[in-house]
């Protein structure tokens, strides 16, 4: 399935790219690319939350992955910070 915002040519390049790595590379990528989105979405916790030490934010960002119950499981007793 095309993403919306990206032309029919652009995506059939990148399948084709896809299609030419090897398992490991497209496991390596896999990997570089949920680094990528949990740093930038740790990086928004922070824009939105300056005040917020580091801890915080790596308890929000759990929340925001794997909802506020899990959160509230690892870290039982804290307080769960806004997302």
């Amino acid at each position: 399935m095309r993403p919306f915002d990206t032309s029919a040519e652009a995506h059939a390049f990148q399948m084709a790219a896809y299609r030419r790595m090897s398992p490991e590379e497209r496991s390596e990528l896999a990997l570089r690319m949920s680094d990528d989105v949990r740093r930038i979405a740790a990086e928004g916790i922070k824009q939105r939350h300056p005040h917020y030490s580091e801890r915080e934010v790596r308890r929000a960002l759990v929340a925001l992955l794997y909802g506020k119950e899990a959160a509230a499981k690892v870290w039982p007793g804290e307080p769960v910070p806004s997302v």
